[in-house]
């Protein structure tokens, strides 16, 4: 499985293979051109409730992990994922600052299994 993790704002390269965007909201400032993106999976970012409530506070990175985690459970976005990054590569695209805090590492750990 090949799988990695990058920012929207880092520009795309030959190594990206497929990127997905796994936001539910577009980032900011970036034209659909320059995101290079074979896919938006807006269904595989966390709920706009359970996303409101995170806020990006790091305080609230482990409950956020657990509910995400419980959210994920039931979301064929894991399984389409899983089935994309067995036969290329892919790499999931999110627009967060924080890169240890953010929906996309937990994503990732799931599609991983």
């Amino acid at each position: 499985m090949s799988l990695q993790l990058k920012r929207i704002y880092v520009p795309a390269s030959d190594d990206d293979g497929l990127r997905i965007l796994v936001d539910r909201l577009w980032p900011r400032g970036v034209s659909k051109y320059d995101a290079a993106l074979a896919e938006w999976m807006k269904d595989a970012a966390p709920s706009p409730e359970l996303r409101t409530w995170f806020g990006h506070d790091p305080a609230r990175w482990a409950e956020f992990c657990k509910r995400y985690r419980a959210e994920l459970k039931n979301n064929p976005c894991v399984e389409t994922l899983r089935e994309m990054a067995a036969r290329d590569k892919v790499t999931l695209v999110y627009g967060a600052r924080d890169e240890q805090h953010n929906h996309a590492l937990v994503l990732a750990e799931a599609v991983r299994g």
